[in-house]
């Protein structure tokens, strides 16, 4: 761990933020423990990520958890991909094999069967992989998203990709409980 999460008791300063970030009663995780030590920068992540995980999103709730569990799996973060994967993959019905495709697999596996959902897994491999979404694809992804979904889904994929950077960098330590990759195989 390079950047320890705070520990309770928390700072007045910081402490109601981190804990607006969470469900009502839940403490913060370990991952908003350590954005807490720049309060700053943790008021704007809670704004932001807050607007990631909200209804406000233009797209649905399962494939915002197929778009953050693919893509943090792509930049190898096991912290965040587990945590997402303890607290949403059963409430959007992620399957067993969808779960370890997300982990191990591609948009072309057996337990994709809906076009969006693969479009969106292999927008994440073109982003993660080149930075850009080539026409071929845009042109897929124009077919089944609106506008305003592909901007959410282009975000949505530039901030698990940014929260992955700190979660791996810092070495924030894994959640207890939560899956791991190695549970999945």
């Amino acid at each position: 761990m390079r950047i320890a999460p705070l520990r309770e008791p928390l700072d007045e300063e910081v402490a109601p933020v981190l804990r607006s970030m969470m469900p009502a009663g839940a403490p913060p995780i370990a991952l908003f423990r350590t954005f807490g030590k720049n309060p700053e920068m943790t008021a704007a992540m809670r704004d932001w990520g807050g607007y990631c995980l909200s209804r406000r999103l233009s797209i649905d709730m399962r494939t915002r958890e197929i778009v953050i569990d693919r893509v943090t799996a792509r930049c190898g973060c096991e912290y965040e991909f587990g945590v997402h994967l303890a607290f949403f993959a059963d409430r959007v019905g992620l399957s067993a094999d969808q779960r370890r495709s997300l982990a191990f697999g591609g948009a072309d596996d057996p337990c994709w069967t809906e076009p969006r959902e693969r479009l969106a897994i292999r927008m994440v491999d073109e982003l993660h992989d080149t930075a850009t979404v080539a026409q071929p694809l845009w042109e897929e992804l124009s077919a089944l998203f609106t506008e305003p979904q592909l901007l959410d889904l282009l975000m949505l994929t530039g901030w698990y990709h940014a929260i992955s950077f700190v979660a791996r960098a810092a070495q924030v330590p894994l959640e207890e409980g939560s899956p791991t990759f190695a549970s999945l195989r």
